[in-house]
């Protein structure tokens, strides 16, 4: 299989092209996964765009996006495959009835034509080039993980009724995690790690720049400015990019030119959402007033 990516430099200006403003750190995992032919790990807080990178990266690489959304209870037929009981049984009652012998039915309903694929084996089923994005695998228990240790391991699904099914193309595996539970030693193993966190001020102020419509430049500064020191508040929850995103695009609505006290108190609920972090909030801009966003850089 040809290489997605010809260098480390030309993966981050796609990146850049598709909307996704990268580091070096980042674009290199990415290279890496694609020539190594391994899954990437991708750690770290709510919201500073680990699914948006498997998207970008389907993006600028014109592969088609599979994603597998985990949550508690995820098993085997939601993941993986399960069988078309329904179809099987209405294909038993019409051979029966025909005096056709047992074994040849049950070769005939264990067969592709009653197959209902899932994310997992519809990725290593696909013909063309395939992201496959499993997000946020720390909500599944221990035992789901070892759903994955095949995929991720030799690119392979086993199928009692049907033997191996492996691989036509690599996807590029991305799984996302947000820190709820720690992963197994042995899905760590078959991975590349990656830990995304929040970006640094000027990084943030130039995707608030690429995000949002009609902002200018100096406000995009002052968002970024206040975001950091917000972040740098004992909160409960830090806001992240997407909701740094939504305050820009509020203060734009608003027309707002230059963040005051009070414009930032009224607007506080966009980047937060608890009480108590809004209440701490709210007193550091009461406290610093307009001198809150560079008075803590």
């Amino acid at each position: 299989m040809e290489p997605r990516f010809a260098d480390v430099a030309g993966v981050r200006t796609s990146l850049h092209d598709v909307g996704y403003l990268a580091d070096d750190g980042i674009a290199g995992v990415v290279y890496l996964a694609d020539r190594l032919q391994k899954p990437v790990l991708v750690e770290g807080p709510a919201g500073t765009g680990k699914t948006q990178l498997a998207k970008s990266v389907a993006e600028m690489s014109g592969a088609r996006l599979i994603r597998l959304q985990c949550y508690e209870g995820l098993d085997e037929s939601k993941a993986l495959y399960e069988w078309n009981y329904k179809k099987q049984l209405l294909r038993i009652q019409a051979e029966r009835g025909n005096d056709v012998a047992w074994d040849e039915i049950e070769d005939n309903i264990f067969s592709d034509e009653f197959l209902l694929t899932r994310p997992l084996l519809e990725a290593i089923r696909a013909d063309e080039p395939v992201v496959l994005l499993i997000d946020e695998v720390d909500r599944v228990e221990v035992e789901t993980e070892a759903l994955l240790l095949e995929i991720l391991s030799d690119y392979q699904v086993s199928i009692p009724e049907l033997g191996t099914v492996e691989a036509t193309q690599i996807p590029l595996v991305f799984l996302t995690s947000n820190n709820t539970r720690e992963l197994s030693e042995a899905l760590k193993r078959r991975c590349l790690y990656l830990h995304v966190d929040y970006p640094d001020m000027d990084r943030e102020k130039q995707i608030v720049l690429r995000k949002v419509e009609g902002i200018t430049d100096s406000l995009a500064d002052q968002i970024a400015r206040v975001v950091r020191s917000i972040r740098q508040i004992e909160l409960k929850k830090a806001p992240s990019v997407s909701e740094t995103l939504d305050w820009a695009r509020t203060l734009v609505l608003l027309g707002v030119e230059h963040i005051e006290a009070d414009t930032a108190i009224e607007t506080v609920n966009i980047l937060l959402k608890y009480r108590t972090d809004i209440e701490r909030a709210i007193k550091e801009f009461s406290a610093n007033g307009d001198a809150f966003a560079p008075a803590n850089v």
